[in-house]
């Protein structure tokens, strides 16, 4: 078989994969922009539920406005597999404190993973840079803000452009946890999926993100933590930065952001929130601020790269949450009695103790504290 004709036969074995590349973009309005992809989601997701339009929503590039007339933005992206449900507690919290608010969807993300096979960085490039710049025309100053990949993507952007104000930063996947992730750069044609789909064993996605990716998607991934890195080592950045991670972070080299952190983001107004036992002294300042991650009273082992952005109250990920992820690299036997209901704990991805279920975390008891770090340095200029 001629290489030219495999993207063409990897989009058909994928049930109409390359759909992806029709999501909406080039809109001239924020508005036109979430109505547009409200209609390619309806005609190209698959739905998790009977409550179509709650997912739709739930998918749905949001928008949050204050109570008076903004003079601040902010533009938040998501990370890899995931959606704009990750700034619900976050965009209400900073509109709140007259911020206008406003969430894009990634291409290849809200309708079904494998819409994900042929996406491309630069597409998720362009989405922001078009969102960033119709914000611009409405609010005199713009942040970004960003989960995992969401944060390479607006570290890229803001490197480039000093006209953004600053930047928050949620677990930023600057360089990936796993040695080998730079493979997907050149396996995909030939593995699509690093785990195999629909395998009766791993779900596909939930109704607010996905749970296994194509390995194009790591691929984008991965080429957009590069873009990172380069920026990172070859210049300072000197604006106001918040940033949130954890020591026990199965995706991201924590002590990497650190160390960028310290070394590179050199406002003295920026913080970074370290969730987990505290760095060695040489990583400490007094722009980082600790706390721990164990928490027995809540059922927590340990934090995880998810649940930073998420209030305890929260309706989908909170303490009480109709969004259980209990798929998070335990027996199937476990993930049965974590799904039935049963007591779990609460960890990163991969964490075992003898005797206990886990599930993912998905909610940040120190939520509100961090929020008021988060505003704290989103209030020097």
């Amino acid at each position: 078989m001629v290489l030219h004709r495999l993207p063409l036969l990897l989009c058909a074995l994928a049930l109409q994969a390359c759909a992806a590349s029709d999501q909406p973009l080039g809109q001239a309005s924020f508005a036109e922009y979430r109505q547009q992809t409200i209609a390619w989601m309806k005609a190209n997701r698959s739905f998790q539920t009977s409550n179509h339009a709650a997912e739709i929503e739930w998918n749905a590039p949001q928008e949050w406005r204050p109570q008076t007339p903004a003079t601040r933005g902010i533009l938040l992206v998501h990370g890899l597999g995931d959606s704009p449900w990750s700034f619900n507690d976050v965009g209400a919290s900073l509109a709140a404190q007259g911020f206008l608010v406003r969430t894009v969807l990634l291409p290849g993300h809200g309708s079904k993973p494998a819409d994900m096979l042929d996406v491309t960085l630069k597409q998720w490039q362009r989405v922001v840079r078009e969102q960033i710049q119709i914000l611009e025309k409405e609010v005199p100053t713009v942040y970004l803000g960003g989960f995992s990949t969401g944060a390479n993507l607006v570290v890229d952007y803001a490197y480039e452009h000093p006209e953004i104000a600053g930047l928050v930063l949620f677990s930023p996947a600057f360089k990936p946890e796993n040695t080998y992730a730079w493979l997907t750069q050149y396996i995909g044609w030939f593995r699509p999926w690093l785990a195999k789909p629909d395998d009766g064993v791993r779900p596909m996605q939930t109704p607010v993100r996905y749970l296994n990716v194509p390995t194009n998607g790591f691929a984008q991934f991965y080429r957009s933590a590069l873009l990172a890195q380069k920026h990172v080592h070859q210049a300072v950045y000197d604006k106001p930065v918040f940033v949130a991670i954890t020591e026990h972070d199965s995706v991201l080299d924590t002590g990497y952001v650190l160390d960028t952190f310290n070394a590179r983001f050199t406002s003295p107004a920026s913080r970074l929130i370290w969730y987990g036992n505290a760095p060695a002294a040489p990583q400490t300042s007094p722009r980082v601020l600790v706390r721990n991650d164990f928490l027995p009273e809540y059922r927590i082992a340990q934090f995880s790269h998810m649940g930073l952005m998420f209030s305890p109250a929260d309706p989908l990920y909170g303490v009480d949450g109709s969004q259980r992820i209990c798929w998070n690299g335990q027996q199937a036997t476990d993930m049965q009695k974590c799904l039935s209901g049963e007591p779990v704990w609460y960890s990163d991805w991969g964490h075992r103790e003898p005797g206990k279920i886990f599930a993912r975390l998905t909610f940040n008891p120190y939520f509100e504290w961090q929020s008021r770090v988060m505003l704290e340095v989103l209030g020097h200029r």
